[in-house]
């Protein structure tokens, strides 16, 4: 019987073949024109900025892995292909006339140069695309620089762990997956063409095919026993409950077993290699089950026994050790180390005497009342002066010398906010063309307010606003005794999106200039900005922002300027993407200019034994989770360094990056990779030195470093009663249960954040300081545990302080319930709540003064009788000791509480939680002895006393401020009608109030 010959895929014809060329090209060009239109305008950018060197150097390294990897990857499997197909059987019988590997094998010779090529090159191009992505990790290596620290298991430098590690490992991986593929490419090939045969009991495998697919198993085999050689390694970096490193099972079991596995696993590859020469599938066979039981046994289930049996029954013992190195490597990686960290013993006292308080000026007279994080909206409220100007949600605090006194400020730029442009002022022209630039510096006193907001009064309690900013005339204007701004335009700020663009300069005669003021207009004249005034970038810009009128609008002429990436952030990342941002930029004022500072730094993820955190859990706090400031990406690193501080200036955009720890390792490698591009430490003014601070991120990792590391006893710190937790913000609404804590895994995202303040210095009293600061409580308490402040004046920049309180002081939650508590300060709130105005408590400032600890929290309103309702400074909260002062201006509040005429608060309970609430006497029952009017009273008060109680254990402050509304009525008409003779059975129960318990 005759056989049907294998059918082939149908034949395109000639017409379809050019469609699908065509279209293949056409989608090739949309790919690659996208990825150089996007190159051309950031090699412009770049340009722009000066850091060129950056983009050539990342386009290069990516290009040569591109192709390198690529290459490899694609070359080894077409090398396998090759095999394969030469190798090939000479005579492959057919199953029948339906085989449909026949006709697949028909296909492929028939377009052997199509697949053979194009599948390897499709391969390469994946693999090397994917390789792209590492190129830090190959110039980390190419500019590895020792650490002059070796870890305490091994011996090798932590600059082999840093650097040269992750770039063995990620070459193994490589390897790996060209291997492996390879490998199903063969086996795939071999079946093709038959050395590989299904049919027959068991299939057939052709010597040729055995051969090679043994030797590339065999291959296989071999990296993994290099694999298991640099697993050693990976144990220093080991995660357990306690502690990250090795463990006392790693070592003892772990770390041999990988020994004993690399040696089976050469000896697994020999046997493979051995079986492919002896035609003998045994080999293998048994090589790769001896490779399996081994890895079972050895690898897992003796490290298992071994922790079960003898580490966990004696693990403060046995994990000695490894806690120490951890302990050790934790404090080198995060800069807790004893020479940058002073530990005092701090007494904490109760009660001090006048005098002794008194004597501390350079703390009492600095205490700032604005808080940054509150006053936003006051700002935008009285400085605005148009709706396309605006402020950010978040102000800044910084200091100056001004009448030869150094003052903290609450600071701000006057920014441009083209989503506060009225509806139909929002076309091209205007948001691109003539609304191009900020106007000015607005800045307050920082513990000064014009007057305090009394009663109805709605003029007071704001901040004093001084300004730096475009006078009527186009010309730069300063108040009087303040900060001098030679430059008031900002081009760059944080309010800009990321598709923000302003075209400037260079407008033709007759065309519309930049708005300035009413009666001006401007032209830019900056060095910023990327040429746009040719035909070619013309059309670049148009294309890449979707705008034709980029090309035809008239008034773009010969010499415009196109600035983009406005943001500072942006900018500072784009010019150095080996640096971590933090989420902060704030804005100062360098000789006559503003400037933004934004923090830099450098991380790693395998500092060996150091205890890794997750950089976003560790800096989110009250201010992150509601979005007033950059969150950072959530990623674990062991390893961080304030290593450069970066400028932009805010008129022309210009970006200098400054080395402020020029003995960091990773700095120095990347330095290697990028020369030139740090400025060195000597090159930093003494005048942008003056406005450095110190960063909050990198605080907040700090203390919740801090938090834990400051216990030296492995046994401590095992048993970890002796840990400290940064306390939850008291002054937000929301609460955290346990439960909810627990899903967030145990990360608070409404802890305190850090404080800036000028304070006296820790070690030095009388000595004002700029410092960045935060309490820290006892774990699972509320009791204050210490107080740990950061310096940033120039002289003693990055000194950390740490008052370690030897007994127990209330912390923030347990004095906000204090404040809340007071007698005083409920009924006010209560009359606030009464007239629906909004009370916004702002920052709670814990201040060591004297040996005790000064507490100072202001108090704003936004009043609802107002149309635009914005927070102004109505009173001030003090505590100290036992008293409480509440008074309109922070000196009266502190005479309370210094001079004993504050409110006295009873003490909490043994938990340090707020008093449980008393159960007042309730008046006698209304009898028929008492006249109508009496007995309505005692009723209403009845009621009113059990609506506090109830709205006291649901914690819901308007149904305690409603009745306690009620029961200050009804008290007084008990009062009127007791004046009017009729004598009641019980005192009036205004000494028996139960006091509200705040729910925060």
């Amino acid at each position: 019987m005759a056989t049907r010959p294998p059918v082939g895929l149908p034949k395109l014809s000639r017409r379809s073949r050019i469609l699908l060329i065509v279209g293949v090209v056409l989608l090739f060009g949309l790919i690659t024109g996208s990825r150089l239109l996007d190159t051309y305008v950031n090699w412009l950018w770049f340009g722009e900025v000066d850091f060129r060197g950056v983009y050539t150097t990342e386009l290069l390294t990516k290009l040569a892995l591109f192709l390198a990897v690529g290459v490899f990857v694609g070359g080894l499997v077409a090398f396998n292909l090759y095999v394969a197909y030469r190798s090939r059987p000479v005579f492959v019988p057919v199953a029948g006339p339906d085989d449909p590997v026949a006709r697949y094998r028909t296909v492929v010779m028939r377009r052997m140069r199509v697949f053979g090529l194009g599948i390897p090159l499709f391969v390469g191009l994946i693999a090397g695309a994917s390789a792209q992505a590492d190129w830090q990790i190959v110039q980390l290596f190419l500019n590895a620089t020792p650490f002059g620290v070796t870890d305490p298991q091994f011996g090798h430098d932590i600059g082999f762990y840093a650097f040269k590690l992750p770039f063995f490992e990620w070459l193994l991986s490589w390897l790996f997956i060209a291997t492996a593929v390879s490998f199903i490419g063969a086996v795939v090939a071999h079946y093709l063409f038959g050395g590989i045969r299904l049919a027959g009991r068991g299939g057939q495998l052709s010597s040729p095919a055995r051969l090679h697919l043994a030797l590339v198993a065999g291959s296989f085999v071999l990296l993994k026993a290099v694999a298991y050689f640099f697993d050693r390694y990976g144990l220093l970096f080991a995660k357990h409950d306690k502690f990250d490193g090795a463990s006392y099972t790693d070592m003892a079991a772990v770390l041999p077993a990988k020994l004993i596995l690399l040696c089976i696993a050469v000896f697994c590859a020999a046997a493979f290699f051995a079986g492919a020469f002896m035609r003998n599938v045994q080999l293998p066979a048994i090589a790769t089950v001896l490779l399996v039981l081994s890895s079972v046994l050895v690898g897992a289930a003796w490290p298992a026994v071994l922790e079960q049996f003898s580490v966990k029954p004696n693990a403060i013992e046995k994990e000695a050790t490894s806690i120490t190195r951890n302990i050790d490597a934790t404090k080198q990686a995060f800069g807790l180390t004893e020479e940058k960290v002073q530990t005092k013993q701090y007494e904490g006292k109760q009660n001090i005497s006048l005098d002794e308080l008194k004597k501390d000026q350079a703390t009492l007279g600095n205490i700032r009342l604005l808080d940054p994080a509150v006053l936003g909206k006051t700002f935008t409220q009285y400085q605005q002066l148009r709706p396309f100007y605006g402020f950010p949600t978040k102000l800044d605090v910084d200091r100056y010398t001004v009448d030869n006194q150094l003052r903290d400020y609450i600071v701000a730029v006057r920014e441009l906010n083209l989503g506060g442009l009225p509806e139909g002022q929002r076309d091209w022209i205007n948001r691109h063309l003539i609304y191009t630039h900020g106007n000015g510096f607005v800045y307050a006193e920082a513990n000064k307010v014009n007057a305090i907001a009394n009663g109805n009064d709605s003029s007071g309690g704001y901040p004093d606003f001084k300004t730096s900013e475009i006078g009527p005339d186009g010309k730069a204007r300063n108040s009087d005794s303040g900060i001098k701004v030679d430059e008031p335009r900002t081009y760059y700020g944080e309010l800009f999106g990321a598709d923000d663009y302003a075209i400037v300069g260079g407008r033709p005669a007759g065309a519309p200039g930049e708005y300035d003021t009413d009666a001006a207009q401007y032209t830019y004249g900056g060095k910023g900005g990327v040429p746009v005034g040719s035909l070619l970038n013309k059309l670049v810009f148009a294309t890449a922002y979707g705008e034709r009128n980029i090309l035809f609008n008239s008034a773009i002429g010969d010499d415009a300027k196109i600035l983009f990436k406005r943001q500072p952030r942006d900018r500072v990342q784009a010019v150095a993407p080996w640096l971590t941002i933090d989420g902060d930029p704030y804005p100062a004022v360098v000789n006559g200019r503003i400037t933004w500072i934004v923090d830099g730094y450098t991380t790693l993820e395998n500092y060996p034994y150091a205890q890794k955190t997750a950089l976003g859990n560790a800096t989110n706090d009250s201010l992150t989770a509601d979005g007033v400031v950059v969150q950072q990406v959530n990623r674990e690193i062991n390893y961080i360094r304030n290593s450069v501080k970066a400028t932009v200036d805010a008129y022309d955009g210009s970006v200098n990056l400054y080395a402020i720890d020029e003995k960091d390792p990773v700095l120095k490698a990347w330095q290697g990779v990028f020369p030139g591009t740090v400025k060195p430490n000597s090159d930093i003014s003494p005048q942008l030195r003056e406005h450095f601070r110190y960063p909050e991120d990198l605080f907040k990792v700090q203390r919740q470093t801090l938090s834990q590391y400051h216990v030296t006893s492995p046994r401590d710190f095992f048993s970890g009663v002796s840990f400290w937790d940064v306390p939850s913000d008291p002054t937000i609404d929301n609460v955290i249960t346990p439960q909810a804590q627990e899903q967030q895994g145990k990360q608070r995202r409404d802890r305190q954040p850090p404080f800036y303040v000028l304070a006296g210095d820790p070690n030095e009293p009388n000595k004002v300081s700029f410092q960045l600061t935060s309490s820290l409580v006892r774990q699972n308490r509320e009791f204050m545990a210490s107080y740990v402040s950061v310096s940033s004046d120039p002289d003693t920049y990055g000194k950390i302080s740490v008052l370690q309180l030897q007994q127990d002081a209330k912390g923030p939650q347990q004095i906000q319930t204090q404040f809340l508590t007071s007698d005083t300060v409920s009924k006010d709130l209560n009359l606030l709540n009464q007239q629906k105005s909004n009370v916004v408590y702002g920052n709670l400032l814990t201040l060591p003064v004297g040996g005790a600890l000064l507490y100072v929290e202001p108090v704003y309103i936004e009043r609802a009788s107002q149309q635009t309702s914005f927070p102004q400074l109505s009173k001030v909260l003090v505590s100290f000791g036992d008293k409480v002062g509440y008074a309109s201006t922070l000196s009266a509040a502190l005479e309370q509480v210094l001079t004993g005429s504050g409110a006295t608060v009873p003490p909490a309970d043994g938990n340090g939680q707020p008093p449980s609430t008393t159960t007042p006497t309730t008046p006698t029952t209304p009898n028929a002895n008492m006249s109508p009017e009496l007995q309505a009273a005692i009723k209403d008060m009845q009621t009113a006393l059990n609506d506090i109680r109830n709205a006291q254990k649901s914690g819901d402050f308007t149904a305690i401020g409603q009745a306690y509304t009620r029961l200050d009525d009804a008290m007084k008409r008990f009062d009127r009608a007791n004046a009017a003779g009729s004598a009641p059975s019980t005192p009036p129960p205004s000494s028996v109030v139960p006091s509200p318990t705040p729910s925060g």
